[in-house]
């Protein structure tokens, strides 16, 4: 039942004071959402190497379960720029059937992570990875259409980002001119449009404008319908042919897909927990995602996830619970069914230059900049290598190889701060004893005292290992008030040091040793060795006890 609290869609929560004003806001949220959606769909479905209507039907299939079963009030879910760049390199190695089977294997790898509770440990993927992919994403997009925005006469784009510069170069002198200026124009409107209305998408107006233009003045730039058949009417339901062998291969892209999903859905649900003050649950979310991938790969759908933006404009034209949600795919069924044959007159360069203006707000650029002014040298390190990596391998590499050097980068940082300081000991007079202006310890002459500083563990081990023995001492007390934590080699030192202190003669004290490192202690059988007597609660009962043993 505890388990189910976590999974428990939204929307069966938010239906109890579910009021007739709030389902109003909702359908007018919905609608507005919808197309916003419309010219985004069909523009990343050809970035991505599919037919147009296959961005739809990602959008209603896949949006229509995300808000279902989803864990956010007002998540809106449907194909997403992050994903172009990695459809397009799946479909280029493995074709349409690589592309349905590793989007089926990844819609099964986020329900296990939603039922698992992995939702709680996206969080711990560093910021400084999550802005350097999405910018190498973003820079990735924007490249890929520059053969439609230019109008160039060359064959397929090439899937790597080197490929596709050294192609563009091969055939800049075939640009178009007419094309050029249309694209530009989308481009100014998306730019100004909203200084005339937010309501209305500038995307839609752009495509409006510049489909009238090429059509009545018979411009020679080139459309959807020069390119694709569409398709209007219902997906159908295919179960593609699966082998062991396509598993096998398709197991690197879907944990791709699988791990970009989670990461752009739960951001996304954070940002709109921000702008509603609501909280979402970020295992029911994962869930849903999977039940939309995999939904949408059995009807003809590319890849899905939260979308930021459609999110967004969500919240803002009055959508409080996933009502919208459905409304928004309910809505664009119902233009996939009626308007689509008229998607066929959209310009290629007014899709380019709304995916260009896509990634350009995607980017992140300026928070890029900041944190490249502001953050420490290790964090721009691991920033602009995620970046590069995305860029130019793989977004999984990029990832892996950005946290394990995130990892490693922490863990330096924990062991340089982590020491350990000798008390001097300093003889007091009785007058210096009662004033109450002296912050000093009596230490008895028979007592060395340390103080650690910092995690005692692996990576910081070794700064512990020696101590120096004076004349006349049978005492060692290791302070550990601001020991937060201690593993495994953490213990082995210290029980070499207290082999040391029997070797020496010394009895070792630990004062003031914190819950976990107690804990690690106490399974391991150290405080049997070390004799309770000699874990005491502070410095000042540990030094008493090293007085009385000095007396014996």
């Amino acid at each position: 039942m505890n388990s189910f609290k976590y999974l428990k869609p939204k929307l069966f929560s938010v239906m109890k004071n579910y009021t007739r004003e709030q389902c109003l806001k909702d359908i007018i949220a919905g609608l507005i959402v919808a197309v916003i959606a419309l010219p985004l769909s069909i523009a990343l479905a050809i970035a991505s190497g599919v037919n147009p209507e296959q961005g739809l039907y990602t959008a209603i299939i896949a949006g229509f379960f995300i808000s279902f079963l989803g864990g956010s009030r007002v998540q809106i879910g449907g194909p997403t720029a992050a994903f172009v760049v990695i459809i397009y390199g799946i479909i280029a190695e493995h074709g349409i059937a690589g592309l349905t089977v590793a989007t089926l294997m990844a819609g099964v790898m986020l329900i296990l992570m939603g039922l698992f509770h992995f939702g709680d440990l996206i969080k711990f993927i560093p910021k400084t990875i999550t802005i350097g992919f999405t910018l190498g994403i973003a820079m990735g997009i924007v490249v890929g259409q520059v053969k439609d925005f230019l109008g160039l006469s060359m064959g397929a784009v090439p899937a790597e980002f080197v490929g596709k510069l050294v192609a563009y170069g091969h055939n800049i002198k075939s640009i178009s001119f007419v094309t050029l200026a249309i694209g530009l124009l989308a481009i100014l409107i998306q730019i100004f449009w909203p200084k005339v209305s937010k309501k209305i998408p500038g995307s839609l107006i752009a495509i409006l404008v510049t489909t009238f233009l090429v059509a009545i003045f018979k411009l020679p730039v080139k459309t959807i319908g020069d390119l694709y058949t569409i398709k209007a009417g219902l997906p159908s339901f295919t179960m593609p042919t699966i082998s062991f062998s396509l598993i096998r291969e398709m197991i690197l892209p879907a944990f791709t897909i699988a791990i970009l999903a989670a990461i752009e859905s739960l951001l996304s649900a954070v940002v709109s927990d921000g702008m509603t003050g609501s909280k979402h649950k970020s295992n029911a979310e994962l869930v849903a995602q999977g039940v939309g991938n995999f939904m949408s790969a059995l009807f003809g759908g590319i890849p899905a996830t939260g979308a930021i933006a459609r999110t967004a404009a969500n919240v803002k034209n009055g959508g409080r619970t996933p009502v919208a949600g459905m409304v928004h795919a309910f809505t664009l069924l119902l233009i996939l069914l009626f308007l689509m044959p008229y998607a066929s007159y959209i310009p290629m360069s007014c899709l380019a230059a709304i995916l260009i203006i896509v990634g350009y707000n995607m980017s992140g650029w300026r928070t890029c900049v900041r944190m490249m002014k502001t953050a420490p040298k290790s964090d721009i390190a691991v920033l602009i290598i995620t970046f590069l990596l995305t860029l130019f391998f793989d977004l999984v590499i990029a990832i892996e190889f950005g946290m394990v050097l995130a990892a490693f980068l922490f863990l330096k940082r924990m062991s340089d701060i982590a020491e350990v300081r000798q008390w001097t000991y300093k003889g007091l007079s009785d007058e210096d004893k009662l004033s109450e202006e002296v912050d000093l310890k009596y230490v008895p002459k028979n007592t060395i005292v340390y103080e650690i500083f910092g995690a005692l563990f692996f990576g910081a081990a070794n700064v512990f290992t020696n101590f120096e023995h004076g004349e006349g001492k049978n005492v060692l007390i290791i302070r550990m008030r601001n020991v937060p934590v201690m593993d495994i080699s953490g213990l082995e030192v210290l029980e070499e040091i207290l082999e040391t202190c029997k070797k020496r003669g010394l009895t070792l004290i630990l004062s003031h040793v914190n819950e976990q490192p107690y804990h690690v202690m106490e399974k391991a059988g150290f405080i049997e060795k070390i004799g309770k007597e000699n874990l005491c609660e502070n410095i000042d009962a540990s030094l008493e006890r090293a007085e009385k043993l000095g007396k014996i």
